[in-house]
């Protein structure tokens, strides 16, 4: 593994070098293991590094964030911390476990094991294996179930036949690796994958951990590809049972990763876009209201997500239309636009993708009136002797909507405006 490790980035190296050095002091045996170690294999980019430490997973890490003066967090029920530093790099350090699930979906009952155990409990072989951080070691791959040939097979396979039932959330991320790397599940594991979903067990698990699995395939390259899959095997069904993966939709998907290209390159110093939201937003579109906050709600999102999804599933096939028409007036175009997320206004561009006023109003509002800023203030309107209260804020309203329709144009003219709009308000 000696050739594989020396390609890593030095910061990377550095630091597994520091956790080496911590092994030693310690006299703790540490692995580096999980999704780093199958990606180092791959060649694929991973700076998220894994960890598992024969002792105390809570103590080597106290131990490394000191070297690193990195942030920690503990999680004391499962013996593992969580390093964090500063060039956003991350390390998740665990002792070697083994688990025991009381029933089916369970969170599991832990407790200390070997190294063997530790890679028995895991998920799937690619992610069975370990290699020793210790320098003076031949850093040689430990691989009891065959992760290494299952990689080169381009292979998903469980560790054991109730793999599924234990932890249904599997079924997410066998479905997730095998998109990412265009492997194949392996047949025994894809039927044991489909009885588990035919039995409802996604329904089983907790909803906040199927929903953290679910919002990590949409975060992939390829959302379309991991969200058609699932359907097909019938897996969205946890989600609602009135829920279609349907044409519409998929073309929907495809018309999003244009629309999120574009207003990354365009708008890159905005706000960063909550991509997963907008093809999530699109997935629920087709439930009904009520459908859709039964979703939201037991999925426990958080307001900001909910509202967002909700908004925009209730009022767009409104905004559609209204906003095919040609000659809008900019103010008209901007009370439109100016209450939505840039999620929803992604979603509206893909979704009205077909129509050039559409999607030229939508430039013009980001480009022009977005942010668009008033010469006169409050302290303007104090001086004309109103006092602050709710007529400031229909005054510059008008004030604001005269400049997006180019009515006014200097603080003079604004001036004369809010002096005429005193005699109405």
């Amino acid at each position: 593994m000696k050739s594989y490790l020396e390609k890593l980035p030095p910061e990377l190296k550095k630091i597994i070098d520091l956790a080496a050095e911590v092994s030693q002091e310690t006299a703790m045996p540490a692995y580096l293991v999980g999704g780093f170690l199958r990606d180092l294999i791959l060649g694929v980019a991973n700076f998220d590094i894994d960890i598992t430490v024969e002792g105390s997973g809570i103590i080597f890490a106290q131990k490394l964030a000191k070297k690193l003066k990195s942030g920690i967090r503990i999680h004391e029920r499962f013996g593992t911390a969580t390093l964090t530093l500063d060039n956003c790099l991350k390390v998740d350090i665990a002792t070697t476990r083994k688990e025991k699930y009381p029933s089916c979906a369970c969170l599991p009952v832990v407790s200390s094991g070997s190294l063997k155990e530790d890679l028995m409990r895991r998920d799937f072989t690619i992610n069975a294996m370990a290699v020793s951080i210790a320098q003076d070691n031949e850093q040689k791959l430990i691989d009891p179930f065959g992760g290494k040939e299952d990689l080169k097979s381009g292979r998903i396979r469980i560790l054991h036949d109730l793999s599924f039932k234990d932890d249904p959330t599997r079924i997410l991320r066998a479905i997730r690796f095998e998109q990412r790397f265009d492997f194949k599940i392996e047949p025994k594991t894809l039927a044991l994958l489909k009885e588990a979903i035919g039995a409802g067990l996604l329904s089983k698990a907790h909803a906040h951990r199927t929903r953290d699995d679910l919002i990590l395939m949409l975060k992939e390259r390829d959302p379309l590809k991991q969200i058609k899959r699932l359907g097909d095997l019938g897996g969205l069904s946890f989600l609602s049972d009135k829920l279609k993966f349907g044409k519409s939709t998929q073309d929907l998907f495809k018309a999003i990763d244009k629309e999120i290209c574009w207003f990354m390159k365009n708008y890159s110093a905005r706000r960063q876009l909550d991509t997963w939201l907008v093809y999530f937003t699109a997935l629920l579109k087709p439930l009904s209201l009520a459908q859709l906050k039964l979703v939201t709600c037991k999925l426990g999102l958080r307001k900001g997500e909910e509202k967002r999804i909700i908004s925009y599933c209730r009022d767009t096939h409104k905004l559609v239309p209204s906003l095919s028409k040609k000659g809008i007036r900019p103010a008209h175009i901007f009370s439109l636009l100016e209450p939505l997320s840039y999620e929803e206004i992604v979603l509206l561009r893909a979704a009205g993708c077909q129509n050039k006023y559409l999607k030229e109003y939508i430039t013009d509002f980001l480009e022009i009136y977005n942010g668009m800023r008033l010469y006169v203030s409050g302290r303007d309107l104090h001086g004309l002797g109103i006092l602050p209260g709710p007529r400031y804020q229909k005054i510059f309203a008008q004030v604001l909507a005269a400049k997006l329709n180019g009515q006014v144009k200097t603080r003079r003219q604004e001036l004369a405006l809010i002096k005429r709009l005193i005699k109405i308000y």
